[in-house]
């Protein structure tokens, strides 16, 4: 069995998602993930399901649902994306640590694998929070690289309480003025260097050894 991607064009009405879910439910599918929007005053659903034998039958049985438009395969999230990399901050530091990891990333991407990066320019201590708390929503972050001058207090707490809910997930941050590199797994030095580890510590390659992970760009946080 396989994860198949759909998405879905819905009449624009109340109880529609409701409606798909159920049948796929009773059809023994697992919806994975779903995100809906409209576009042209139609309901518009992207929906990830596992527990596919058949294509073709699941296609069959989303057409038979009453106010389904159409249904058209899509590749997965994941097969497009690949592993995602969140880089936070503001100021010429972030710019510099998400350039690096872009280009990192497309090196990456040219030998076979599959990483992007997203940037989140935000200013001010009480926004940052809010975007740190928000990760938690995000599909597929595998890395997260907070950059900037200071980040402490209400950063740190948000950051602990995203590292009790998400064991392996990658946090780096720049050595910067404040307590949140007491908190995160790596403190590096250089903003280009952040980037670039960010993407190479989540590659399928194994780049690093705790040696190198101990040198003058990187200090591992003791446990």
């Amino acid at each position: 069995m396989s994860t198949m991607a759909v998405n879905i064009k819905t009449v624009e009405k109340v109880g529609v998602l409701h409606t798909i879910a159920s049948k796929l439910s009773e059809l023994n599918f697992n919806i994975l993930y779903t995100h809906l929007f409209l576009k042209d005053d139609h309901g518009r659903i992207y929906m990830e399901v596992s527990g596919v034998d058949d294509e073709n039958y699941l296609l069959e049985k989303i057409r038979e649902i009453p106010d389904v438009i159409s249904v058209k395969l899509h590749k997965t999230l994941k097969s497009t994306f690949g592993k995602r990399i969140i880089v936070i901050g503001d100021g010429i530091r972030m710019a510099e640590t998400l350039q690096a990891a872009i280009m990192e990333a497309d090196i990456h991407n040219r030998s076979g694998e599959c990483i992007s990066v997203d940037g989140m320019i935000i200013n001010g201590g009480l926004e940052i929070q809010q975007a740190v708390k928000s990760l938690t929503k995000l599909p597929r972050v595998e890395a997260v690289v907070l950059s900037g001058s200071m980040m402490g207090g209400l950063i740190t707490e948000e950051i602990l309480k995203l590292k009790d809910e998400n064991k392996d997930l990658i946090i780096i941050s720049l050595d910067m003025i404040g307590d949140l590199t007491s908190v995160v797994d790596h403190v590096i030095n250089d903003t280009n260097r952040a980037g670039t580890m960010a993407v190479k510590l989540v590659s399928d390659k194994n780049y690093y050894n705790n040696e190198i992970l101990d040198n003058k760009f990187l200090r591992k946080i003791s446990r």
